[in-house]
């Protein structure tokens, strides 16, 4: 069986390993045992501190590397890493997109679809959940073709909606 891992940017790599490092057999035991436990791959042109038991920086040629990762690796999860997503969505580099939607509005910070964003097909591969305060999650895969302008699929509000 292949194993777990995780493929970080470096700025969320460095505020990981300053974290969890230290937080096995407190409150948040479980998921720093998890995090300790498995192979970390970091995305960086700099020198990260790498001293994190398992951490692994990536070469420069990066699709080369994850493609090698995704064949080693049972899941390859990335958490937060806005550079690094946006460029494995440019690149296709993902099976499954999961997107957590909460009900705020800031106004600032990175955006995952940046103006840059290649345009691409996406398959809804699960119904969406709702949790008890209102954040939607979205499960997507990779699907055929290129994106083409028109019909959207929106689902009928009804009649009389606001606009």
């Amino acid at each position: 069986m292949r194993a777990r891992t995780r493929l970080l940017g470096r700025r969320t790599y460095d505020i990981f390993a300053a974290y969890w490092p230290n937080k096995e057999g407190g409150e948040d035991d479980e998921i720093a045992t998890l995090f300790n436990r498995v192979p970390k791959y970091v995305a960086s042109r700099g020198k990260p501190d790498l001293s994190w038991v398992g951490s692994t920086q990536l070469g420069s040629d990066l699709a080369g590397a994850v493609r090698e990762i995704r064949d080693r690796h049972e899941h390859v999860k990335v958490v937060g890493s806005l550079n690094l997503v946006q460029t494995l969505l440019r690149e296709k580099l993902f099976d499954r997109l999961d997107l957590w939607v909460h009900p705020i509005v800031l106004g600032v910070g990175k955006k995952v679809f940046d103006g840059g964003a290649v345009p691409t097909n996406l398959t809804l591969l699960q119904p969406p959940a709702a949790g008890p305060k209102g954040t939607v999650y979205l499960r997507y895969g990779l699907a055929d073709g290129t994106p083409a302008m028109g019909d959207m699929g929106a689902p009928d509000r009804g009649a009389g909606r606001d606009t």
